[in-house]
């Protein structure tokens, strides 16, 4: 219960932050996506770039390591609706490492034209405002305080858009009430952000040259975690965006939902071990269910079970509704329970082995890195 009660603390702090006017800063911008395949609702989700109310100039490019890939189709049909915008795509055959999509980034940012590069998923789906609120927090403020480091790398927070079934609902809700949450309170107890988020890495090309370029992360699983640590132990500052974006949810089956849920654990247990352990505290509706089994139902059980119901309520909203603007939450926030307690599963079998399913093939991860399984 008092993690519940310091996330929300944590959710207010980043709430009354971004109400701070932003800086007018407007650089080139070149926006790397790779794509392999075609996800639910990618489409849209390039239109979603491609009418930017942005003053400074910006590229789109896309990387397919085949031009027979059925996502080269989608782009093309981009470039025949927006003809005013500089739209490319690229062939990026090469597989430099582990990590296909890294590999096709790397390909990807020789073609850049511009000194700021913006990486996101295929599927994330942004406002007009994007690159504005976005770019913004690269601007060269004045500080009295001489010590301000320069900002090398921005993210963004994202909220998940459900497709039907079940499973997917609940990878939805997951992130809108928990992992988004326990993002916003990592950002407070750790005085910033320490890391990347896959939805938005808005990076400059002085602090991606200073690490190495992307070609270092070429065998890591989370890339964008990688990112945003190392450009932070490069010295400068990772910011956190105002803007939230949305990615879409696949239409899961069971067996597809637990791959996915895995691998996000075993990320984040390989990433951030302690973290992964303090997980713990995070799942109190599901102790507080157990406790109520375990005390044979008594007064108190039943009691802390409904404050424990009506903290996590509340953190749900606080995060899901009022930071991310999902209106998905409250139509799904009866399943919470049923949320919290396959959470906890995950958890527990998130220490039960290194192997992860990623599109299909199957990976050991070992000190962040990708291995072929039987390598």
């Amino acid at each position: 219960m008092g993690y519940y009660l310091v996330a929300m603390v944590a959710a207010r702090v980043f709430l009354a932050a971004r109400r701070a006017p932003l800086a007018a800063f407007a650089p080139g911008v070149s926006v790397l996506k790779s794509l392999k395949g075609l996800d639910p609702g990618m489409i849209d989700a390039f239109r979603s770039h491609c009418i930017q109310s942005y003053t400074g100039e910006f590229e789109l490019l896309f990387g397919v390591s085949s031009l027979s890939d059925p996502a080269a189709a989608a782009v093309e049909q981009l470039k025949a609706e927006f003809p005013e915008r500089i739209i490319r795509l690229i062939e990026c055959p090469e597989r430099l490492g582990t990590n296909g999509k890294v590999s096709t980034l790397v390909q990807l940012a020789a073609y850049a034209r511009f000194d700021f590069l913006l990486i996101n998923d295929s599927d994330i789906t942004v406002s007009p405002r994007y690159l504005e609120q976005v770019m913004a927090y690269f601007a060269q403020v004045e500080h009295e305080d001489k010590a301000t480091q320069q900002v090398g790398l921005v993210t963004a927070l994202y909220r998940g858009r459900a497709h039907g079934t079940l499973p997917s609902r609940l990878e939805a809700l997951g992130i809108a009430t928990d992992f988004m949450a326990g993002v916003l309170l990592s950002k407070w107890l750790e005085s910033g952000l320490h890391y990347g988020l896959g939805s938005t890495l808005a990076v400059s090309r002085e602090a991606l040259d200073r690490i190495g370029g992307l070609q270092v992360l070429v065998d890591y699983l989370a890339d964008d975690y990688e990112l945003g640590a190392r450009v932070d132990k490069a010295g400068y500052r990772v910011a956190l965006s105002a803007e939230v974006v949305e990615t879409n949810i696949a239409a899961y089956g069971w067996r597809g939902f637990i791959d996915h849920q895995l691998r996000w654990a075993r990320t984040v247990r390989d990433a951030r071990p302690w973290g992964y352990a303090g997980l713990v505290f995070t799942c109190g509706l599901s102790w507080a269910l157990l406790n109520v089994l375990a005390s044979g139902a008594s007064p108190l059980s039943l009691w802390l079970l409904g404050l424990s119901f009506f903290l996590r309520l509340a953190l749900a909203m606080t995060v899901g509704a009022e930071v991310l603007g999902d209106h998905q939450v409250l139509p799904s926030l009866w399943l919470l329970p049923l949320r919290d307690l396959v959470a906890v599963g995950v958890w527990i079998a998130g220490f039960a082995g290194n192997t992860i399913v990623w599109r299909g093939e199957h990976f050991t991860l070992k000190d962040g890195k990708l291995h072929k399984t039987g390598e």
